[in-house]
């Protein structure tokens, strides 16, 4: 059944595909397939505009942290639109929700992370990391400090210097990217690139990669170290716990910034305020965004320790947006920051919603198809494999299962994402464990659709 007053969805598709450029997307196979039109969401539940209702394994893009449909965060939007729509932050001039955001971020974050230089997403907010860290050991007299170090497959943003900073190759392969003085070490994926190595030895020897690079470029030329505390975009990778400790050595050791990318792992995601302290990293910049406002309006920034801020301060950082600070996004976060906080979202997380999803994805192992099921708080993915004893890669090219599985799962009516041959999840922290037995229920329908279909299709082969 079709929404009230919502036009009939072939009419919204067919004006989808006229004028509509989507990300990350081949656009004229989707005008011929027809977009999924979503029209409103309560929760953790979309509903499209033929009236399904889907369960949001992937909160939006990883944002949508205290879920839909939450009437405070359209008040205080409503309430700072009427008050100071917009004003700059440029000119020696600030404004109340800016500076009131800055204050409560810094109350938040760990260590002596005290400053905020705001953007508009989370890869604004690696482009500034960029020039922040360049410009930063230019003051200390040290400008030959050029090369940052960043993981192969990992997801930093798509501009020019965030997609530089990410190690997606199918993204580099197109505009020009990397640019210069970006440099990539392999990623800690145990499950796909281990081998016969135990888990922390495999991750202590991926972390050593990074001090062999150093060494390899010349300590003096590097400028810093950028990674996610777990992977997101590259497939939901979680570390051995042998790898951060290591990573923080080095960087320990070699005296060069650590930039802790907290756009998905930020805001609860891991069960704490930031997946640095999951993991007990100390970084000297954290990139934000995502669920800093819940995705309800576009804000990121790069949180900045003391001595970082202290150094740009000496001089005038020529850098910023526009919509640095939007005083409307600021208010949309601050309210969601207070909901985060008094309604206890991220320890209920920790103690109750991450705990329950860990064992009921995890028993998805169990599927034939299911090389590994693992989340760490609510993150989690399914590694497909056609032999879960060897952990082999499909004959197919990579990504042909997934995307299969992903078809299966639209159609389950749930959101849940592929990367390659990996599905993975990302709900919103809201989620109940009622929703989450539904979730799994989906996801085990959609496995064994998938499993029928690559046995029929012969596709059930290891690679060579």
């Amino acid at each position: 059944m079709s929404l009230t007053n919502t036009p009939p969805t072939a009419e919204l598709q067919a004006l989808d595909a006229a004028h509509h450029m989507h990300p990350f997307t081949a656009n004229g196979e989707l005008g011929r397939k027809g977009a999924r039109i979503i029209t409103r969401a309560e929760g953790v539940r979309l509903t499209d505009s033929d009236g399904h209702e889907l369960i949001d394994g992937m909160a939006g893009l990883w944002c949508v942290n205290i879920g839909y449909g939450r009437s405070e965060l359209a008040e205080a939007a409503a309430r700072q639109m009427r008050e100071l729509p917009y004003y700059n932050t440029f000119f020696q001039t600030s404004h109340v929700p800016a500076l009131r955001l800055a204050a409560r971020l810094a109350e938040l974050a760990p260590g002596d992370l005290n400053h905020v230089f705001f953007a508009g997403s989370g890869s604004e907010a690696n482009d500034t990391n960029l020039r922040m860290v360049r410009h930063y050991w230019a003051l200390k007299g040290q400008p030959e400090r050029r090369i940052v170090i960043s993981r192969r497959n990992g997801y930093h943003g798509s501009s020019m210097g965030s997609g530089s900073l990410g190690g997606m190759a199918a993204m580099h392969a197109q505009g020009g990217l990397p640019i210069p003085d970006i440099v990539h070490i392999d990623q800690p994926y145990w499950w796909g690139e281990g081998g016969a190595a135990t888990p922390e030895d495999f991750g202590r020897a991926r972390a050593r990669q990074l001090e062999e690079t150093i060494l390899a470029l010349g300590p003096e030329r590097v400028a810093a170290f950028i990674a996610e505390p777990v992977q997101g975009a590259g497939g939901v990778i979680i570390p051995p716990e042998s790898y951060w400790p290591e990573i923080q050595r080095i960087v320990d050791k070699y005296g060069i910034l650590l930039i802790a990318d907290e756009v998905i792992t930020g805001f609860g995601r891991l069960g704490h305020w930031f997946g640095s302290q999951s993991y007990g990293i100390r970084p000297h910049i954290m990139t934000i965004a995502k669920g800093l406002s819940s995705g309800y309006q576009p804000i990121g920034g790069s949180i900045v320790c003391d001595e970082v801020a202290a150094t740009i301060g000496q001089d005038e950082f020529n850098h910023g947006y526009t919509y640095s600070g939007h005083p409307v996004a600021a208010a949309v976060a601050l309210e969601n920051l207070r909901i985060l906080d008094e309604e206890g979202i991220i320890p209920r997380v920790r103690d109750e919603i991450a705990p329950y999803l860990a064992q009921a994805w995890g028993a998805l192992a169990d599927h034939p198809l299911v090389g590994e099921a693992v989340s760490r708080g609510l993150m989690g993915s399914l590694a497909l494999t056609p032999d879960k004893a060897s952990r082999a890669k499909f004959a197919a090219d990579p990504g042909t299962a997934g995307y299969i599985c992903r078809e299966y799962s639209f159609g389950n009516d749930l959101v849940m994402r592929h990367v390659g041959d990996r599905m993975i999840i990302a709900p919103p922290l809201v989620i109940t464990p009622t929703d989450i037995d539904e979730l799994v229920a989906r996801a085990r329908k959609t496995l064994d659709q998938t499993w029928a279909h690559l046995q029929r299709e012969g596709m059930l082969r290891a690679a060579a």
